[in-house]
């Protein structure tokens, strides 16, 4: 299946509100990049403006504002409404088997390598030396003159998470070996669930863009880089965007 959207609906656009990129990737945020990666697959009319993070109904990004004005955020809760309220299912060739495993998949990549990712590019010093720069263009001068406070903040939660009380080396060899079972479910693909394509895919894509793009040389984008049906899975998902998402805007 190549990577087309459907048609695009006539309703007025969803406002999806996040982050730019920084390294060439469409938003520093994997879970920006996810959201904004199923709109384009869904084929949803939407526009992207900045967040604003006193109006971000869960503190967070990505959210977006509805025709209707209403803000909704967390990116599966957006999946999930919209999916209902303009009738798409990415998922509807799955059977009962594959939806578990995606939601599995998921929640694995959400809920765990997602924070060894967090501790590779806030709190490795050598994630830290790009992450810093990259958030001091994007932040207004005020607040970037935080960012050791706000990276304090990140030290904080991701030790209260559980993955900051290990070791380096334990939480790399725990990225690498959920990265390793990644490849293994995905196998040849094209896609996940073999040549069509699935929400499951734009959650995949967002992490691994978000690993590469990072241009530090951490242990998990090394790995990455290391497994080519990671690499070509990202490269795969990239034509589901207009090529003008991925320009770098600021070097590091």
């Amino acid at each position: 299946m190549s990577a087309t959207a459907p048609l695009v609906t006539t309703r007025s656009p969803v406002i999806l509100h996040q982050p730019p990129g920084r390294w060439g990737e469409p938003s520093m945020s994997p879970f920006c990049m996810k959201l904004e990666c199923w709109l384009r697959m869904s084929g949803i009319a939407f526009e992207i403006q900045p967040p604003n993070m006193r109006k971000a109904p869960k503190g967070k990004m990505p959210y977006v504002t509805l025709p209707d004005g209403t803000l909704l955020g967390d990116s599966q809760l957006v999946i999930e409404h919209l999916s209902r309220t303009h009738g798409v299912d990415l998922d509807a060739h799955l059977d009962a088997q594959q939806r578990a495993t995606a939601r599995v998949v998921r929640r694995t990549i959400e809920e765990g390598t997602y924070f060894t990712g967090i501790y590779a590019r806030w709190i490795d010093h050598a994630g830290w030396a790009h992450t810093r720069t990259a958030m001091a263009t994007l932040l207004p001068r005020p607040l970037s003159l935080l960012l050791p406070l706000i990276r304090r903040n990140v030290v904080k939660t991701v030790h209260a998470q559980g993955t900051g009380r290990h070791t380096p080396e334990d939480i790399y060899t725990m990225a690498r070996a959920d990265w390793d079972a990644i490849a293994t479910l995905l196998g040849e693909g094209p896609y996940f669930f073999g040549e069509k394509a699935s929400s499951i895919d734009a959650v995949l894509y967002g992490f691994e863009e978000a690993a590469l793009a990072h241009p530090g040389a951490l242990a998990p984008k090394l790995h990455l880089e290391r497994t080519p049906s990671l690499v070509a899975h990202r490269d795969r998902m990239r034509a589901f965007f207009p090529p003008d998402r991925f320009r770098a805007r600021a070097a590091s």
